[in-house]
């Protein structure tokens, strides 16, 4: 029975807690995607460098704060900066939307196009990105590191594996909890998420009613650019910041938004949570657990290294895309 509990803490350790935080960092990524492709109706291919963009002016204040000395210890200063690197975000997506895509947008040009014109301000918050703060991994986590630490588990339960829950994985979960039921409640109570729920089913329906369709715009950008930051700046304290990390991390929220339905707010989180950890059971390696199991394996027993973790999103999109495109909660087709 004791090698059985050694077993499911190691298990809960590298896979369980992992997952449920990367999972809820996707999931409040795919949120922001999915907001602009069910009301803006494109894809948005910026939205990880709007995430690191968000994610680098909270860094930035946050080093501000800790040289002058204010913190709110145990958690992190981050959480202090937070809502400045969402404003950042925020002014830069409404910035964005004012010069490049509200003139295709006048001219109803077709949503190809306005895929094109996001990969350019890609490339334009990736460059600003990493002129600002540089290419490297920057430490920005301050305040307690564990909420549990592993000596302290072994000690309260007796067992060979310890248990270590993060403070950052605490707060992720959190957050996102906080998060995803706010924005419940503002798109289904709220007359303004009403609105943009109007304005998504049926765009000329919604202006004969006298919906404002800028408002609707401004709206839709100013919460995408909040969840991106949020999830940036989470994915940041839990893991480190790297502006090419915030690139790569477009494949797996865009497979959680696919996988969920595109332009499906709660399909957005599911999907976040079965890619995460489609991710992270692929990757791990079993040699332990199945040891403390009884079995004697002579390998790691992972099915793929981590460097490969970001083809398991690829798959699952390819898998999504061919077998069912509209995903789990009947979203749009691409």
């Amino acid at each position: 029975m004791t090698d059985i509990l050694n077993a499911l803490v190691l298990f809960a350790n590298f896979v369980l807690l992992p997952g449920i935080a990367y999972g809820a960092q996707l999931a409040l990524g795919a949120l922001g995607v999915t907001l602009i492709f069910g009301i803006l109706r494109f894809s948005n291919v910026a939205h990880g460098d709007l995430m690191a963009f968000g994610a680098m002016i909270t860094i930035l204040v946050t080093w501000w704060l800790q040289s002058a000395g204010i913190s709110i210890d145990p958690l992190p200063t981050a959480l202090l900066a937070l809502p400045v690197g969402i404003a950042g975000a925020v002014l830069i997506s409404l910035l964005t939307d004012r010069a490049v895509y509200r003139f295709y947008r006048r001219r109803k040009a077709p949503g190809i196009v306005l895929v094109m014109a996001s990969i350019g301000v890609m490339f334009m918050l990736n460059g600003i990105v990493r002129f600002v703060i540089g290419p490297n991994d920057q430490r920005f986590a301050d305040g307690a590191r564990f909420v549990v630490t592993v000596a302290d588990f072994k000690e309260m339960t007796g067992l060979a594996e310890g248990l270590a829950i993060r403070l950052p994985v605490v707060i992720t979960v959190v957050v996102a909890l906080v998060v995803v039921v706010w924005l419940w409640w503002f798109l289904q109570r709220t007359r303004t998420g009403k609105a943009m729920r109007a304005f998504s089913d049926n765009e000329d329906l919604a202006l004969l009613s006298g919906i404002s369709p800028e408002r609707v715009v401004a709206l839709t950008w100013i919460l995408a650019a909040a969840l991106a930051t949020i999830a940036g700046v989470l994915y940041g304290l839990d893991k480190s910041f790297r502006p090419f990390t915030y690139f790569q991390l477009l494949l797996p929220i865009f497979a959680a938004a696919i996988v969920g339905g595109i332009g499906q707010p709660f399909g957005a989180i599911a999907g976040g949570f079965v890619v995460a950890f489609s991710e992270v059971t692929v990757t791990y390696a079993y040699k332990r657990f199945l040891e403390y199991l009884g079995a004697q394996p002579e390998g790691l027993v992972q099915l793929l290294s981590v460097e490969y973790k970001f083809a398991v999103s690829f798959v699952i999109l390819v898998i999504v895309l061919l077998v069912k495109p509209t995903g789990i909660f009947r979203g749009r087709v691409l």
